[in-house]
Formats: structure tokens, C-alpha cells, sequence
């Protein structure tokens, strides 16, 4: 009876298995799930070797094939190290064996209908972030559900035939000071923006792998927010990114937006990382560090890299000048635009109303105080200490002490409780990490002639003294609007359609899904904006702040950028 009883347990195990969703990767099967009705799931697929031993603090190793065996992909693998939990009270199971990717696809779908890809790569100011949390089934289903809008017609019964299914990849990336090596032993060892080679390695496991999920290797669009968007514009700097992928999504981020110093800028902060291992201590100081790094405890890494987040939650760990072979970030981006040194790949990039407003300083600070901050941002000068002292003087006097235009825009004399300094440092950040990156770039594109479309997400958001924030859009993009939101659900599904329509044909107007306004396309003589907000979705001239923005976009260079 004993032995009746552990058959039937095992053939309910290989039935249940055999109902799963399968993939042949190689000589490996994975195991995915059914996450909601029509998506399947393949989590945790590792894309590199494991970042460790040896492999620690250098560019990733592509896993090319898995073991001849039955891969459990129904979960996601392990976040990288982060500092969630002492920043945000959470924290995700965490791991330097973090180089994983993940794969969600329409079900039913034949292998060979080779469906374009939505490539996510996350944001958070590249200390933070992880795969997990970006939930990519409702785009899917939205996907598969698209149909033809006609004039006066009722919605069409929805079948995959009729829709436009994508397939959407995440990864996981490497943060902190073990994704984003800063020093003069780093740069010599070309072990810099490792985060940026880890994006690198996960699209060329997709151009190599998706074909057995039933995706088109051609048909790839690379999609980031915040920090994800400043690494992704990183990767159009490189003219030769059309063989990975063939399109971008920008929110919220460029690749001007970081602040571009070389290595040996932060060796100081390289030096307190090494002294917070114990092992490596007292080697901290003499530029040869990394031998003892790799022979280090993985627990004591870990533990060093939180303790620098930590302390300096900052883009001090974040893409750096790495000019030389191998390079992916060789030079400041404004001269590389003057060169015409990008690829010249169809794009979308946009930003929220108030962008600045999360990252401002909520104690009062004086007109010296704010320029000790700003000069300190950028010293030593890429050009001159006195033209540097000289550029800010002059952002002070454009972004003046004038409740009335600070961010959060629109809101006149209201200080929300706050000193009057947050509504101009808002101002002042928002548009110089931002909004002048981001409308530099489609004026450049627009220049050389190549395809984009340009965005203002203004969508009324709950908190007064945050405005339409960084990453407010996020939930929207995700088909998840927050459900206390009137006009949420509409907004967002448009974006969505908008987002999906433009990685399927390179154009947000395919005509299919909800009705939403025409998207002009982003050229030198029409340069606009489509402004997306619930109710109030329309077409807007690029120009607000005009005088500033053009400041500081010719002022690129001074500000390292």
C-alpha cells in the first residue's frame, strides 16, 4: 500500500511537471509556470557565470549553455547586493550569484513566429533595483489582447490573431561598488561600469536564446528608467549597438544625466569600500587591491558594499569615463554628439513634470550653501575652475529664489511645510539631471535624422509636495495605475498600447488598441512633446524653460556631461 501510495505521488509530480511550460535551451529543459491566464514564466535562467572568486570585479563571463538536466525556471533567482533593507525598510534575498534573466511569453505562441522583444533594464540610481520587482505579465496580456480601433466600431472579440504579442525579457545587473568599480586600479585593470557589461551580457544571451521562447532576435527594444534609461543611453553611444538590439524606451534618464568623471576621481571612496573588508584592510591604501578582493568572503564583500551605499546613497557608484579598449562610455556624451558618435537606432525618451522634486534637500539652505553644493557636484572643472564658478553663478540667477517657479511647478507660493530652498534645488536638479539631458539627446537625434518621439508625463499624482515625481510613471507604464486614480486606467493603458505598438513597428500609431492621440514624430523643425496625462493627453511645443534648458545644454561640457 505504502509503495501504491509513492507511485501515485510521483506520477501526479511528472503529470503536474509535464503541465508546466517547457523550453529546450541546449541540452536543458527549463520549467516555467502560468502566471496568469495566456503568460507563461521563465525565471532565474542564469546569463553569466557567477561574479565570484576570480570572476568577482571583472567584466562577465556569457553563460553559454546550461547542464543536460530539468532546470527549475518558476521563480526569480536572487537580487544583487543592495542596501534595500537599511534604506527602505526591505529587502529582497540577495546573492553575488545575482546574473540572472527572466522571460515572460504569450502561451500558444509557435516557436516560429519570432516575436519582438521589450527589454527591461531597471533603475535606482545604481545601488538599488532587481529584476523582481517589475512584473512584466500584464504587458503581455495587453499585448495578446490589441486589436484594431475603427472609427465608430465595437471592440472586436480579442484573440492572439488579432493582437500584436511581444515577448518580455528583465536580468538582473551588478550595483554598488561591485557593479560600478571606482579608482585608478580599476581603470587600469578595464574593470569599469561592469553594471553596463552585465546589460551588455544579457543582451547578447538574448540575441544568442530567445528563439527557443519564440522571439525575434531582430526585433529587440531596449527599455530603462532612471538609472536603467542613463545605462541604456550609454549604450547608444556605442554606433555599433544595432547588432543587439534595434530600438529604445528612455524614461526619465539619458546618458548625459550622469555626472561623467574619470575613475581615479573616486579613489578616495574606493579606499573606504576596501578598508570595511577586514581581509583587505590593510591594503586599502596601496592601489593593489583587487587580488585580495577576489580571495575575500563573499559575506564580507557583501557586507563592505552595503556599508559604502550606505554612507553615500549618491551616484558616486555609477558609469565612469573609461576611455580605451573596451570602452563603453570613451568620452563626455556632448562630444560625442558633436562627433555624431551614437547609434543612430529609433527612440522614445521622456520625463515627468518634476522630476527633481525626490532628490531635492529639504533643509534650508542659503544662495552660498546652494552653490557650494552645485560647484562641489562638478569640481575639479572638466574646463576651468572659473568658468565652472562662472556657470553657476549664472544657473543661480536663471533658477532664482521665486517660489512661483519652483518645482513642484505650478504650484505658486506654497511651501508645503518646507524651506524655500526645496522648491529651486527641485528646480535646479530636475532639469540639469533630466529634462536638459533628455531634450539635448532628441535634438541631436532630430539633427542626424533619426526617428523619435518625445513625452511630458504630468499625470496628477497624491503627494502635493512631490508634484508629478521621478518615477511616477512607472506604475502606468506596468498596466498597475495606483486604483485611487480617476483617469488612471485609461492613461495607462494608453501608454501601454503606446509602448507596445512602438516595439512591435518602430511607431507608438498602429492604430490598434484604445483610441489615443496621434504621436507626432520628434523632428528639428517640429519639436514637440506628447504630454500624457488622463483626460488632457495631447501635444505640447518643447519648450518649457526655455532659456534654462538651453543654458545648461550649452553649458554641457562645464557640468561633465
Amino acid at each position: 500500500m505504502a509503495n501504491f501510495k509513492v507511485l501515485c505521488s510521483l506520477l501526479t509530480l511528472l503529470t503536474a511537471v509535464n503541465a508546466l511550460p517547457q523550453v529546450k535551451l541546449g541540452k536543458a529543459t527549463l520549467v516555467g509556470e502560468d502566471v496568469s491566464n495566456g503568460v507563461q514564466f521563465f525565471g532565474a535562467i542564469p546569463f553569466a557565470e557567477p561574479p565570484l572568486g576570480e570572476l568577482r570585479l571583472k567584466a562577465p563571463v556569457l553563460k553559454t549553455q546550461l547542464p543536460p538536466t530539468t532546470f527549475n525556471a518558476t521563480s526569480y533567482g536572487k537580487a544583487c547586493i543592495q542596501p534595500l533593507k537599511a534604506l527602505f525598510d526591505a529587502a529582497p534575498p540577495q546573492s553575488e550569484d545575482c546574473l540572472f534573466i527572466n522571460v515572460y511569453r504569450p502561451t500558444g505562441v509557435p516557436l516560429n513566429k519570432k516575436l519582438p522583444i521589450l527589454f527591461w533594464t531597471y533603475g535606482g540610481g545604481f545601488v538599488v533595483g532587481s529584476a523582481d520587482q517589475f512584473d512584466g505579465k500584464d504587458l503581455v496580456a495587453r499585448s495578446v489582447e490589441r486589436v484594431c480601433t475603427l472609427p465608430g466600431s465595437r471592440w472586436l472579440e480579442l484573440t492572439s490573431t488579432q493582437g500584436t504579442p511581444i515577448i518580455y525579457v528583465n536580468f538582473n545587473y551588478r550595483l554598488g561598488p561591485l557593479g560600478f568599480p571606482q579608482g585608478q586600479e580599476a581603470d587600469d585593470k578595464r574593470a569599469l561600469n561592469l553594471g553596463i557589461l552585465d546589460q551588455i551580457a544579457a543582451l547578447e544571451w538574448v540575441q544568442a536564446n530567445i528563439h527557443a521562447f519564440g522571439g525575434d532576435k531582430d526585433k529587440v527594444t531596449i527599455v530603462g528608467e532612471s538609472a536603467g534609461a542613463m545605462m541604456t543611453g550609454v549604450l547608444f553611444l556605442n554606433p555599433e549597438l544595432g547588432k543587439l538590439a534595434r530600438a529604445g524606451i528612455l524614461e526619465s534618464g539619458s546618458s548625459n544625466g550622469v555626472v561623467a568623471f574619470p575613475a581615479s576621481h573616486n579613489e578616495a571612496v574606493w579606499k573606504s569600500f576596501v578598508e570595511a573588508v577586514p581581509a583587505c584592510a590593510s591594503v586599502a591604501a596601496t592601489g593593489k587591491t583587487f587580488a585580495c578582493l577576489k580571495n575575500a568572503s563573499t559575506e564580507e564583500v557583501a557586507a563592505a558594499a552595503l556599508q559604502s551605499i550606505s554612507e553615500s546613497f549618491s551616484l558616486i557608484w555609477a558609469p565612469t569615463l573609461d576611455s580605451g579598449r573596451g570602452s563603453v562610455y570613451p568620452d563626455y556624451p556632448s562630444r560625442l554628439y558633436e562627433k555624431g558618435h551614437f547609434a543612430r537606432l529609433p527612440f522614445i525618451a521622456g520625463t515627468n513634470r518634476d522630476e527633481g522634486t525626490l532628490f531635492s534637500i529639504q533643509e534650508p539652505l542659503t544662495e552660498e550653501a546652494i552653490k557650494d553644493v552645485l560647484v562641489a557636484q562638478y569640481f575639479p572643472a572638466a574646463t576651468t575652475d572659473q568658468e565652472l564658478n562662472k556657470t553657476v553663478d549664472a544657473l543661480l540667477k536663471l533658477y532664482p529664489a521665486d517660489l512661483a517657479v519652483g518645482s513642484p511647478y505650478g504650484t505658486g507660493e506654497e511651501l508645503f511645510g518646507l524651506p524655500a530652498s526645496y522648491k529651486r534645488v527641485a528646480s535646479l536638479m530636475g532639469d540639469m539631471t533630466f529634462d536638459a539631458p533628455r531634450r539635448q539627446w532628441s535634438q541631436v537625434a532630430a539633427k542626424a535624422g533619426v526617428k523619435s518621439y518625445g513625452y511630458h508625463f504630468t499625470q496628477p499624482q497624491p503627494e502635493p509636495a512631490l508634484g508629478v515625481p521621478h518615477g511616477a510613471e512607472m506604475p502606468y507604464v506596468y498596466a498597475q495605475p495606483p486604483p485611487t486614480d480617476p483617469t488612471g486606467q485609461g492613461i495607462s493603458a494608453a501608454i501601454v498600447d503606446y509602448w507596445i505598438s512602438f516595439t512591435v513597428s518602430l511607431n507608438p500609431n498602429d492604430g490598434k488598441g484604445v483610441k489615443r492621440p496621434e504621436w507626432p514624430q520628434y523632428t528639428t523643425k517640429n519639436q514637440v512633446l506628447l504630454q500624457l496625462e488622463g483626460g488632457n493627453t495631447t501635444v505640447v511645443k518643447d519648450d518649457f524653460r526655455e532659456e534654462q534648458i538651453n543654458f545648461l545644454m550649452k553649458n554641457a561640457l562645464v557640468l561633465r556631461r
